[in-house]
């Protein structure tokens, strides 16, 4: 008996084409509580811009896309699930990629690519070691024989077994392991003597009256960002889906710089962190500058602190020649119509007394942002607001001796003879100045502008 043979017609065969049409799946593994990562992870997710460049034509005319976003608070665990192959992009802090790289390469068979940069403080602002606000310590040498908590693995622990060591306190104090919301819940209740972290949690504490700066990460001498990494594998299989991260990462960045306010309060609304610390970060003069590519001060910063880590953690070695790919960044600033070479070669750094900048700012509630020629101006608009109704959400100004951007209420403020106003982040330095020029040690408070004399003694006052 003759078997009847099935002949394929062309419209089963591209039937069957459709159904077997390939699905990528763009896993990114990002922190959206933290500032300097927002434009590669939670910006992308909330305003759909992944999905706007992911390329559709060729080979990926008939490809569908499993965009997975998996939010962490730091990054080690994000390294542990690109190891299991759970995400294909990480965006973490220095310390982290670092490490991510070594383990990737110590596998042997598997790498990793250093591809972007997402948001970057060159003098290392963003860190920080915190104390709760009545606390007597004052300086690293008061936490002698105290307790440090640090999410061990992140941009925060690197700095902090850096300035350990730099002040010979390795073995002298008790280094804890804990999240951010823990170390800061428990610099609220004081259930720990000091607490270090990246970038915003130093400023959440101290906006929120809880947690006072002993430490800011500019004193550490090294820069600090955050950036992208990629699974190599991923990369060369789909160095398009790569190149459209990318591209939407660069959107994102320019969203933030576009109107620092608005992104404030949208990152605000998607996190939960305070729109207002948001803005210190995000704004003009702000603690983090918002650029994709990859400068070679980020590549000598990442091979001292790969020393670092093994001389104190043992951490596998890292070939940064294998793992630095600027090839995809460089595709995406030029698919988007900019010059990558412009961008290597602009660093934000912040001036002294920059003349460039207003020196104070406030955020009213009704108004928005306000701006103001003199610190002194700003504190008149601010006692004024109570009487004539309006509510003031923070104030701003900038650090006389490094001219990074900090909270009025968080800086120490001294009033010259000639009414000219003054902020420092630290009180040493507020107090050396005082000693040269003379004037008055004040903060503010929300009532006004309070003299120490008339508050507390000088040697006691806090932020």
């Amino acid at each position: 008996m003759l078997k009847k043979i099935l002949v394929p017609t062309l419209a089963t065969l591209l039937l069957g084409t459709t159904a077997h049409a390939e699905t990528i799946r763009v896993g990114i593994g990002h922190q959206s509580t933290v500032t300097n990562t927002v434009s590669g992870g939670i910006v992308l997710e909330k305003l759909k811009l992944v999905e706007k460049h992911l390329p559709k034509d060729g080979k990926y005319a008939k490809a569908k896309y499993d965009i997975v976003y998996q939010d962490y608070t730091s990054g080690p665990p994000i390294t542990n699930q690109m190891l299991a192959n759970k995400l294909e992009f990480g965006v973490m802090g220095d310390y982290p990629l670092i490490v991510n790289g070594a383990k990737f390469q110590e596998t042997g068979k598997l790498e990793t690519k250093f591809i972007a940069v997402t948001g970057y403080n060159l003098k290392g602002t963003g860190n920080g070691i915190v104390v709760p606000v009545n606390s007597p310590v004052q300086t690293l040498a008061d936490l002698k024989g105290k307790s440090i908590s640090t999410p061990i693995g992140s941009a925060a622990w690197g700095m902090t077994l850096k300035v350990l060591r730099d002040h010979d306190l390795m073995d002298k104090v008790d280094l804890r392991d804990q999240s951010p919301p823990v170390g800061v819940a428990n610099i609220a209740t004081g259930k720990i003597d000091a607490h270090a972290d990246f970038c915003p949690w130093s400023e959440v504490m101290e906006f929120r009256g809880t947690g006072r700066k002993i430490f800011d990460g500019s004193e550490a001498g090294i820069p600090t960002f955050h950036g992208i990494v990629v699974r190599d594998d991923y990369a060369k299989k789909y160095p398009e889906v790569v190149t459209a991260v990318l591209k939407a990462t660069l959107e994102a960045q320019q969203w933030i710089r576009d109107d620092p306010m608005r992104a404030a309060v949208s990152v605000s609304e998607w996190t939960g962190i305070e729109k207002e610390v948001l803005y210190l970060y995000f704004s003009e003069g702000g603690i983090t500058t918002v650029d994709a590519s990859i400068k070679p001060q980020w590549i000598d910063a990442m091979k001292y602190d790969h020393a670092l880590l093994q001389k104190e953690r043992d951490v596998p070695p890292l070939d940064f020649a294998k793992w630095v790919d600027a090839t995809y960044i460089k595709q995406a600033y030029a698919e988007m119509g900019l010059s990558y070479e412009n961008a290597v070669g602009s660093v934000v750094s912040p001036i002294p007394s920059n003349p460039a900048l207003k020196p104070a700012e406030i955020w009213f509630a009704q108004e928005g942002i306000v701006k103001y020629d003199t610190v002194s101006a700003m504190l008149d608009a601010y006692q004024a607001a109570g009487s004539s109704g309006k509510t003031v959400n923070a104030a701003y100004v900038y650090d006389k001796p490094t001219g990074l951007k900090l909270f009025g209420k968080s800086a120490f403020l001294v009033v010259q003879n000639s009414g000219e106003v003054l902020a420092f982040m630290k009180k040493p330095d507020a107090l050396a100045f005082m000693a040269e020029s003379g004037g008055k040690l004040a903060s503010l408070t929300a009532s006004g502008l309070v003299f120490a004399s008339a508050a507390l003694p000088q040697e006691s006052v806090v932020r």
